[in-house]
């Protein structure tokens, strides 16, 4: 049997162009002589749909749509397609995740995902009835088993900690499946891919059984798919694969024995993750309806990065980048974000605040309203004085100040604004609400500053655009004279690898102080993650690239005793 991994990009409740591309690929497999071609979960209404599932027209537009592609699809090849369908059959979801195989114009078979995912970003739990059994498909005399993505990731000798009691693809193989087709829609994060290629290793090697697995590739919302699409034999050989972060269309001969391709190199995380911020800025913006961005270039490593991957994903000349210098801005911070615009070739442009900085200054030290901002008990019952002007209120207002200008721009010019915040001081508020969080898109909210240099670095590979002096100075918000990041924070190296230990790998106090960090340190920064979830709540969304991004995967309450 000829097989045909259609790899595609699709966007969420797009039928049409998600059917254009089906049919699409279909007609380019029936050349070259496929018997059938197989499409990611979800394919039809794009992954992931999210609530939209609970809305009775979607479910029925997938089906009218579905009967469409069986009519119109090439008659010489059969089209195994992930879709949402209704749940006749009683449970309390509203729909099941199905495979759908198409052939000569009906359906000819389904399969309805048995394993149904309700933790980090996938919330399916909430929409999808589990699939009874329903296992084996017979297509041109060859036995398959169907399973769609989390089916197959719970083989008990792979997985230490099992999350289901079944293992949809071992009865599969009891049953004499002689292929087993997964189909993925899986998002990306680093050091992920290895681990996915191991195990589905691991499994055609267990069985001896040849696996086809197509997985999405693209971007919607906060989630990347990385495709790399794989045949493996029954050896556990990739003998074909998929394009990374690319549309592609695999083709593989099941009767022939086929070499061991070469895997992109999987351990290259600040190589894979900075292509997976291109993709994703690429596909929000243009998924968004948006054409042009616009951010604030400070001259520091986090704006410098955010405005390199934009010019990536959208073109340098959709791309804006505001200088907004304030009183405590260095001659060489001004130097940097213009040369970093020069070399990158985008449009810039220069507003100064420190004039309405110091109109906020005066207002807010009149005699009416300076009188509700001094002269006060704070929340540990000190009484607030004079000099107004030498605290945190009005560093935060240079910020808000600044996310004013930008969101401005975004409504006279329909601008989207990116904001430049990266993971760690998200993770502790080192960040101010209506300020420098103000956007519609977090590029890199989930990229720990300890990466952002790697990944800075990567991109000054292809050619120099973000000046070396950005790279070697202490980094700071310039609030205020002489001011470093370090005075309020730990060391970036220090930080970071209590912050990972406490929101990707789940542990506690206790355990984070026994790796060798001290008590007083990570109580501290736990209790500033912990009471900073207020503003990560009202943060634009951000692209996931680690194990445990802040935003839909990550669901702690506000109100909490820390």
């Amino acid at each position: 049997m000829k097989i045909a991994l259609a790899q595609i990009n699709t966007t969420v409740a797009d039928f049409e162009g998600n059917s254009q591309k089906i049919l699409q690929m279909a007609e380019r497999a029936a050349k070259l002589g496929a018997d059938l071609v197989v499409y990611p979960e979800l394919t039809l209404c794009g992954y992931p749909p999210r609530d939209l599932v609970e809305i009775p027209s979607f479910i029925r537009k997938a089906a009218k749509v579905l009967d469409k592609i069986a009519k119109e699809a090439p008659p010489s090849v059969g089209l195994l397609v992930g879709t949402v369908a209704e749940n006749t059959k009683g449970g309390g979801k509203p729909a099941f995740n199905r495979a759908v195989l198409l052939c000569n114009g009906k359906i000819q078979g389904t399969y309805d995902k048995s394993l149904v995912p309700n933790y980090d970003v996938f919330e399916e739990g909430r929409y999808f009835e589990p699939g009874v059994p329903n296992r084996i498909t017979t297509f041109k005399g060859k036995k398959i088993g169907i399973s769609i993505c989390e089916d197959i990731w719970n083989d008990k000798l792979f997985w230490t900690k099992r999350l289901y009691k079944t293992d949809p693809i071992e009865e599969q193989v009891a049953l004499g499946a002689e292929l087993l087709i997964n189909i993925s829609a899986s998002p990306y994060a680093m050091e992920k891919e290895k681990r996915r290629h191991e195990m589905l290793q691991a499994i055609a090697i267990k069985h001896g059984v040849p696996i086809a697995y197509v997985n999405l590739v693209g971007a919607n919302d906060e989630l990347v798919f990385d495709g790399l699409s794989l045949v493996l034999d029954d050896k556990g050989r990739a003998v074909a694969v998929g394009k990374q972060f690319e549309e592609d269309l695999l083709f593989y001969d099941l009767s022939k024995k086929g070499e061991e391709k070469p895997i992109p190199d999987e351990t290259n995380d600040v190589a894979t993750a900075s292509r997976a911020l291109v993709v994703g800025v690429h596909d929000y913006v243009k998924k968004c309806g948006f054409k042009k961005v616009v951010l604030g270039l400070s001259g520091g490593i986090d704006s410098s990065l955010v405005a390199t991957i934009a010019v990536e994903a959208l073109g340098a000349e959709n791309v804006v980048g505001v200088l907004m210098p304030s009183p405590y801005t260095s001659r060489e911070s001004i130097e940097d974000a213009s040369q970093l615009a020069k070399n990158l070739g985008i449009e810039s442009m220069t507003i100064p605040i420190t004039e309405i900085f110091e109109s906020y200054k005066m207002i807010l030290n009149t005699d009416v309203v300076g009188a509700a901002l001094r002269g006060r008990p704070n929340q540990e019952g000190n009484h607030i004085g004079l000099p107004l002007q030498d605290d945190a209120t009005f560093e935060n207002i240079q910020a808000r100040i600044r996310g004013n200008i930008l969101m401005a721009l975004s409504n006279r010019y329909g601008y989207l604004v990116l904001s430049t915040g990266n993971k760690s001081e998200l993770g502790v508020g080192y960040c101010t609400l209506y300020g420098d969080m103000s956007g519609g898109l977090a590029v890199i909210s989930d990229l720990p500053k300890t990466v952002v240099y790697p990944v800075a670095r990567h991109f000054n590979q292809k050619r120099v655009v973000i000046p070396e002096r950005v790279f070697t100075k202490a980094p700071t918000a310039e609030l205020r004279p002489n001011q470093k990041d370090q005075d309020s924070l730990p060391p970036y190296e220090t930080l970071d690898l209590i912050l990972k230990n406490y929101i990707e790998e789940h542990k506690g106090e206790e355990e984070i102080v026994k790796l060798g960090f001290d008590k007083k340190l990570v109580a501290d920064l736990l209790r500033r993650v912990d009471r900073n979830e207020y503003k990560r709540r009202q943060a634009a969304p951000g692209i996931k690239i680690t194990a445990k991004a802040f935003g839909m995967g990550r669901r702690f309450p506000i109100a909490r005793k820390t």
